[in-house]
């Protein structure tokens, strides 16, 4: 099989069984982004250790296009483990290697809308309201 017919098969396989998908009961951060020319919506929660410096858990909803969706579930995987500043570090090209297929500039807004989610919640809004994600404070035991 052909490298290029090989990826085109796994972004399928992320497409049909994303990694990862679904929401996390309490998550520290939260990014939306939407793609209005594919239709995408994509949520990304991320989960903290108790340090509050390491993804812990890594989780996203929402729907979109193949490409769309299958990045978010790559990105995903990435994720976990890493420390919230060499997540801040990803670059669109980090993204766009994981799929490893040319993609027209269209299907490169598509690819990135997860990413764009991620941004926004590792920079969540000032409380000026400049755009980013929500950021959770776990409330301690007895304070409530």
């Amino acid at each position: 099989m052909p490298l290029y017919d090989m990826y085109q098969e796994l972004i399928l396989q992320h497409y049909r069984s994303p990694q990862n998908f679904g929401t996390l009961e309490h998550p520290d951060l939260s990014g939306q982004e939407s793609n209005p020319l594919c239709g995408d919506h994509i949520t990304l929660q991320l989960g903290l250790d108790a340090s509050r410096l390491r993804i812990d858990a890594v989780r996203f909803s929402g729907d979109g296009c193949a490409i769309s969706v299958a990045a978010t579930s790559l990105l995903t995987q990435k994720l976990r483990g890493l420390s919230l500043e060499d997540a801040g570090r990803l670059t669109r090209e980090d993204v766009l290697q994981l799929l490893a297929i040319p993609l027209s500039p269209v299907r490169v807004k598509c690819a990135l809308t997860g990413f764009a989610a991620l941004g926004r919640a590792l920079h969540p809004p000032t409380p000026s309201g400049s755009p980013g994600g929500t950021i959770t404070t776990p409330v301690e035991k007895g304070s409530a």
